[in-house]
């Protein structure tokens, strides 16, 4: 019987979006993206990365939000309501567009 060696763990870290984020160009690029994908979790959760990139307390305080709620409101599970998405992106200094 041949004894086969046991596999090695594979040793993996989180991948955090937010952490790539440095420009406004790049802020832009990733909401334009989860945008055009349509998922609105998907636009929550990349909206939560840019404010998190920002700073998630200033962009709070900046959109009139209690911190914790923003937390919750963007994350992969939250369910925003247009109002708090739009708050978000002015605190952000982006606007959002219809384009044909």
């Amino acid at each position: 019987m041949s004894r086969t060696k046991p596999k090695a763990r594979i040793k993996t870290i989180p991948w955090d979006a937010a952490a790539y984020l440095k420009t406004d160009k790049d802020f832009a690029h990733y909401l334009d993206a989860a945008f055009e994908d349509g998922d609105p979790n998907l636009v929550a959760a990349a909206l939560g990365d840019v404010a998190r990139a920002k700073g998630m307390a200033k962009i709070a305080q900046a959109a009139g939000l209690r911190r914790e709620s923003l937390y919750k409101a963007l994350s992969t599970k939250g369910n925003p309501e247009l109002a708090t998405v739009l708050k978000v992106m002015r605190a952000l200094g982006l606007k959002l567009k219809v384009a044909v």
